[in-house]
C-alpha cells in the first residue's frame, strides 16, 4: 500500500521578506511547503527545513506553470523592478504568466500580495502594478485573496540609520505629525500563511494594517527613546526628493511612480477605507519592535 501525503503550499518571494515570513509561519506550524527561487542556492536554506525548493523564472510559463502544480494553494508576489524603465511592462508580464501558470497548474486557491491604494483607477504610482496583478488574477476564475498590505515598517530603513547617525530623521510623508496604517512584514506573511489554510473558493480583498497608526514623529520619538537623545523630524520637499533618492538606482519611470504614489499617501487618495468592500485584519507587530531590530542592524 502507497502512503499519500498532503499536497504542499507553494509560496513565492522567500528570497524577500513577506514570502519568507510566510513559510516560515507554514513550516512552523506543521504545514508541507514548496518554495519558489529562481537560484537553487537561494533554496538551500528552506531545504534544510524540510521545504520542497521549485526553480522558476516569473517570466516563464513553463516553469511557473511546473512550480504551481500539485498544490493545496500558493502565495504569489510580483517583485518590483525600480531599476527598469520598463518596470510597469514587466509587472504586466509578470502578472500574465502568474495568472496563465495557475490556470495551467488547476491551483485550488491563490493569495496574492497587494497594497492598499490598488482600489484606485489612477493616482497611485507604483501601487498601478499591483492593481495590474489584482486584475489579471481575478480574471481567472482561480480563487483568490487579494492581501493589501498597508505601508511597510521596514520601509523606514534606511532613514533609521541616517537618524542614529545624524540625529535627524528624513522622510518623504507629510505632514510629519499624520499618522497612517503601517504594518510589519512578518504580520504580512503570517496574514498570507492563515489565510491560505482558509479553504475558501471566492475572490475577496483583505486589507491588512498594524495594531495602530503611526507618524513620522512617532518613528523619531521611538529612535529617539532607544538612542536617548533627541531625533527630529525632517520632512523632505517634493523638489528635493530626486536628489534624496539618487543612490536608490531607481530608473525614471521607477521615480515617477515613487513620487506619485507618494503625493497619493500624503494626500486622501490613498486610503486604507477607500474600499467599503474589504475585510480588515490587524497585525500585532509594533513599530517599536520593528525599529529597535533595524536600529540594532545599524550598529
Amino acid at each position: 500500500m502507497t502512503a499519500s501525503f498532503p499536497l504542499p503550499y507553494l509560496v513565492f518571494g522567500v528570497t524577500g521578506r513577506t514570502g519568507a515570513a510566510a513559510a516560515d509561519a507554514l513550516l512552523c506550524s506543521g504545514q508541507p511547503v514548496r518554495v519558489v527561487v529562481r537560484d537553487p542556492a537561494q533554496g538551500r536554506p528552506w531545504a534544510e527545513r524540510g521545504a520542497e525548493v521549485a526553480v522558476a523564472d516569473l517570466t516563464d510559463l513553463a516553469s511557473m506553470t511546473k512550480a504551481l502544480s500539485q498544490v493545496q494553494g500558493a502565495y504569489v508576489v510580483s517583485p518590483q523592478h525600480y531599476h527598469r524603465e520598463d518596470l510597469f511592462e514587466r509587472a504586466g508580464l509578470i502578472a500574465d504568466i502568474t495568472a496563465r501558470a495557475a490556470l495551467a497548474a488547476d491551483v485550488p486557491r491563490l493569495v496574492a500580495l497587494s497594497s492598499v491604494g490598488a482600489d484606485r483607477e489612477s493616482g497611485t504610482g507604483w501601487i498601478g502594478m499591483n492593481r495590474m496583478f489584482e486584475q489579471r488574477l481575478g480574471e481567472t476564475g482561480v480563487p483568490t485573496t487579494f492581501l493589501r498590505a498597508a505601508y511597510f515598517m521596514e520601509n523606514w530603513a534606511p532613514l533609521v540609520g541616517y537618524a542614529m547617525r545624524s540625529g535627524t530623521l528624513p522622510t518623504f510623508l507629510a505632514p510629519s505629525q499624520r499618522a497612517i496604517p503601517m504594518v510589519a512584514t512578518v504580520d504580512v506573511g503570517g496574514a498570507a500563511a492563515a489565510l491560505l489554510q482558509e479553504e475558501r473558493m471566492e475572490n475577496r480583498v483583505v486589507t491588512l494594517s498594524g495594531p495602530q497608526d503611526y507618524a513620522p514623529s512617532d518613528v523619531a520619538a521611538i529612535i529617539s527613546a532607544a538612542l536617548r537623545k533627541p531625533v527630529e523630524v525632517a520632512v523632505l520637499p517634493e523638489a528635493e526628493w530626486p536628489n534624496a533618492l539618487a543612490d536608490a538606482d531607481f530608473s525614471r519611470a521607477a521615480l515617477a511612480g515613487f513620487t506619485e504614489m507618494t503625493c497619493g499617501l500624503n494626500g486622501p487618495h490613498i486610503d486604507i477605507k477607500s474600499d467599503p468592500n474589504v475585510v480588515e485584519w490587524a497585525g500585532t507587530t509594533k513599530l517599536e519592535q520593528v525599529v529597535a531590530e533595524l536600529a540594532q542592524r545599524q550598529r
